[in-house]
């Protein structure tokens, strides 16, 4: 399995987006962005309204592969603060179904700063698990005021590789000894390049993506 270590904790990558935490045997996503195509449409950008139901399902398959009994949404879990008001009645239904038979926390993002109650889980601004800081950005290393590590989303990291003679971009996770960036995963969510400027402010000298292989993980320098 694509097992890694990160603040004394071991992680296992699951379906390439999500991370599975042995320890609590929960599983930690990040950036949902549900309804954005709900959003979209309101502003005149026609999209097919399905974003929500397709990723609940992705992640209701991932609860029963990993048999997970808690989840942590590191933010923008909704792609605007209104997005629970415009969800469709079968992806309410998903999503409670998730959050009745998990142990469901949001921690809330810059998209989604105010959720409502009525979505389920327990809502907050961040968290601490065993002495890792669960936020939904993080800031560069020398700000770091709380825990010694940190696990955040926010920037989408995608890694560009070049792979027989063709070039592709593949979700990752961007790793340094204090801060481990999630890639996103939301249906209709786009990535920012490892390499820029802003991902590696944040995640500080000696840097590295992690992508999920057949056999383990696979590192890349950033």
């Amino acid at each position: 399995m694509p097992r890694f270590a990160f603040g004394g904790q071991d992680f296992i990558i699951a379906d390439g987006t999500a991370l599975f935490w042995p320890a609590r045997n929960a599983l930690v996503v990040a950036d949902l962005h549900l309804e954005k195509g709900s959003w979209f449409a309101e502003r005149g950008q026609m999209l097919p309204p399905y974003d929500s139901i397709a990723t609940l399902d992705r992640l209701a398959r991932l609860v029963a592969e990993t048999k997970a009994t808690a989840l942590w949404a590191l933010g923008d879990n909704f792609h605007d603060e209104w997005g629970p008001e415009r969800m469709a009645p079968l992806a309410r239904e998903k999503l409670a179904a998730l959050t009745d038979a998990l142990d469901w926390h949001w921690i809330t993002g810059n998209h989604d700063a105010v959720l409502p109650s009525g979505i389920g889980g327990d809502i907050q601004d961040d968290a601490v698990l065993d002495g890792i800081g669960l936020v939904h950005r993080s800031f560069a290393p020398e700000l770091l005021t709380g825990p010694r590590s940190e696990m955040s989303g926010h920037w989408h990291p995608k890694l560009r590789l070049s792979v027989r003679g063709r070039h592709i971009r593949r979700p990752c996770f961007v790793m340094s000894e204090a801060r481990l960036v999630l890639p996103a995963f939301g249906a209709y969510t786009g990535g920012m390049d490892a390499n820029d400027p802003a991902i590696m402010a944040v995640a500080g000298p000696r840097a590295e993506a992690l992508i999920a292989g057949k056999d383990g993980v696979l590192r890349f320098g950033l």
